[in-house]
């Protein structure tokens, strides 16, 4: 039995390499000839901690391989993932065009009874719209809606010890069901993580599980606007919040936003599936609405130290990527933060260890990049943390407070407020923190 993968992005490569190191075949396919070029020659067009040793391995042991003739993979495979992009419309839905096509690929060429998985985040009712395309197939095609719960920067070990498998099909098809289990049992040897369910609860799942994530990072955020307000201290509030076992602590921590491929895009994508259904999700909206007044944070509080005149000020920012440990930058609270300082006249120098290449690739000479750290902070009149990579969470202050034309540190991720700060020379401001 062969598996197809369609779409090599973050959620096909990784699904791929994980079920061919579990000793599936699977064979990965994609339109874009110029990435299979580069599987094919050992790159890995994304940075992902862990991914690229276990693409190597098997395809060393010739248990995954890779085709830029996606029509070959599906005739080949009994069960075909769809992970392809779904991005986000103007008015909040999803764009399905790419999935529609993956579908109609699979009416026109499969060669057996076999599985279509909805692997791509998909709002309630494309099960059913993927069952009318592939309903002509000349063998049955069992439609599966089965949702990704990865997290970037753990991907590979979120894949090989998930919390959950879920998995939407008919409670009749016993084909898919059996599949299905099959092919996820080895990550599941300890307990049965599978959860069955409806294709509709499915394909929900995914939307309210992201949304209510991005709710308490939201909620969050506006608590420690009130810190700031009250001259509380958002880290002692999380922890007395967080030690609640109703509530726990996950997720409560204050910030500059959430960004990347999932929460911005899901959160509306629920908000936009409950108004086609005559339905405000008002929570939703509104997590929506903080987060986006969030990541305009750092930069209202530079304002704010320069008397709302950045006009020729250097500053550094440390961290472009949405989350460490990943080369991400989509919806980026880093972006919000340079787009504005740009059209206020400042100057940009940035630091990132993996996503630079994607950042150059959008501001182009615009902000200057650079390999080192310090070498962002010479001169500089400000050092903004927006990314809590590891090797900033210890710098060498005293290099930094002589490399610096200005002391002033704004710490978008209150990794640095314990540390004393201003008893060493340093203005420091954090989010919704007293700092020392």
């Amino acid at each position: 039995m062969k598996l197809c993968m369609v779409g090599t992005g973050y959620v096909g490569l990784v699904s791929g390499a994980c079920f061919a190191e579990t000793g599936q075949t699977v064979i990965c396919a994609d339109k874009h000839e110029e990435k299979i070029h580069v599987l094919e020659e050992g790159g890995i067009p994304i940075f992902e901690r862990g991914l690229e040793e276990l693409v190597q391995r098997n395809v060393e042991e010739g248990r995954l391989s890779f085709t830029s003739d996606v029509k070959e993979a599906i005739r080949q495979a009994t069960i075909i993932f769809v992970a392809v992009g779904t991005p986000p419309r103007g008015d909040g839905g999803a764009d399905l065009s790419a999935v529609d096509a993956v579908a109609q690929m699979v009416a026109e060429n499969v060669e057996r009874e076999a599985i279509i998985v909805l692997k791509s985040t998909v709002p309630v009712g494309t099960n059913a719209r993927v069952r009318r395309l592939v309903q002509n197939a000349p063998h049955r095609v069992h439609v599966v809606s089965n949702p990704e719960f990865l997290k970037e920067g753990d991907a590979v070990q979120d894949f090989l010890r998930p919390d959950r498998v879920v998995v939407g099909l008919d409670e009749d098809d016993h084909f898919a069901r059996d599949l299905m289990a099959r092919i996820y049992h080895p990550v599941c040897l300890d307990k049965n993580r599978v959860v069955f369910m409806d294709p509709a609860s499915a394909e929900l799942t995914k939307y309210v599980s992201n949304t209510m994530l991005a709710m308490r990072i939201s909620f969050m955020n506006e608590i420690a606007m009130l810190c700031e307000k009250v001259g509380a201290d958002v880290h002692a509030v999380r922890h007395g919040v967080g030690s609640d076992g109703r509530i726990g602590p996950k997720f409560l921590y204050a910030g500059p936003g959430y960004g990347g491929s999932c929460f911005p895009k899901d959160v509306k994508a629920l908000v936009h599936t409950g108004r086609e259904h005559g339905l405000e999700l008002e929570l939703a909206a509104t997590t929506d609405r903080v987060n986006d007044r969030q990541k305009g944070v750092l930069f209202r509080k530079l304002k704010a130290h320069f008397d709302d005149d950045l006009r020729g000020k250097r500053i550094a920012v440390w961290g472009v990527a949405f989350k460490p440990r990943t080369d991400d930058i989509r919806e980026s609270a880093s972006l919000t933060l340079m787009d504005a300082l740009l059209a206020d006249g400042a100057t940009i120098v940035a630091h990132d260890p993996e996503a630079e290449e994607n950042a150059k690739q959008r501001y182009g000479d615009r902000v200057s990049f650079v390999e080192d750290a310090y070498d962002a902070a010479k001169d500089a009149d400000a050092l903004c943390l927006m990314t809590e990579w590891r090797q900033y969470q210890n710098p060498d202050f005293d290099r930094l407070k002589e490399l610096m034309r200005r002391p002033l540190i704004v710490d978008g991720r209150n990794i640095w407020s314990t540390y004393g700060l201003r008893a060493q020379g340093f203005i420091y401001d954090g989010i919704g923190v007293r700092g020392n």
